[in-house]
């Protein structure tokens, strides 16, 4: 470990690696709200938030269990389909409070191509948030809709290993051959519930 005169101690939360404050600061020197995703292994969140001397403040917020509760996602909350709904959500009610444009914050999430982070960011772009991101990082939109999950879930029945992998989905009563219509249908009522 370094010892000296001139040695500092780094920042508990770089310490503990949840922050990058070289990152945080150019954000935050932007003057913009930050639009904020973080996935967990079973839930993902979305904030939409300005900072100020005395901490963040949080605008707008959505959490993938409301998807659930509210509106009768009967799928996974951690997934891309998840991750765009969940997106979408906070994109609108972010509109609602008069915010048009934020700078995406990932955090430590790695910035791969297609990662879920990016379908909660361009959810936000298709509500008519501007979140700068490129085209090519965004997943395409058979992923968006799940088309991937349907598309394995029909390999498995068809080895008869449905129920093993798929239990959650089918005790909520939805065969996950049909995610891409359950996603439009969750989407409409999403749209639905935040007319502008």
């Amino acid at each position: 470990m370094a010892k000296g005169p001139r040695y500092k101690v780094p920042r508990r939360r770089r310490r503990e690696g949840k922050t990058n404050y070289y990152k945080r600061y150019r954000m935050i020197v932007s003057g913009h709200p930050r639009f904020i995703v973080r996935k967990t292994l079973n839930y993902i969140w979305v904030q939409v938030a300005t900072a100020k001397p005395e901490g963040d403040v949080i605008i707008a917020a959505a959490h993938s269990n409301e998807l659930r509760k509210r509106f009768g996602w009967k799928a996974g909350t951690c997934n891309t389909p998840a991750a765009y709904l969940t997106g979408l959500l906070a994109a609108l009610r972010a509109l609602e409070k008069g915010i048009e444009y934020a700078v995406p914050d990932i955090g430590l999430h790695r910035p791969v191509k297609g990662a879920i982070v990016f379908a909660a960011i361009k959810a936000a772009n298709d509500a008519g948030l501007k979140v700068p991101i490129s085209e090519e990082v965004a997943p395409s939109e058979e992923r968006i809709r799940g088309e991937h999950i349907a598309s394995y879930a029909k390999i498995l029945r068809e080895n008869g290993l449905l129920e093993k992998r798929f239990s959650r989905y089918l005790a909520n009563g939805l065969q996950p051959e049909d995610l891409p219509s359950h996603f439009e249908e969750v989407k409409n009522k999403i749209l639905e519930a935040y007319k502008r």
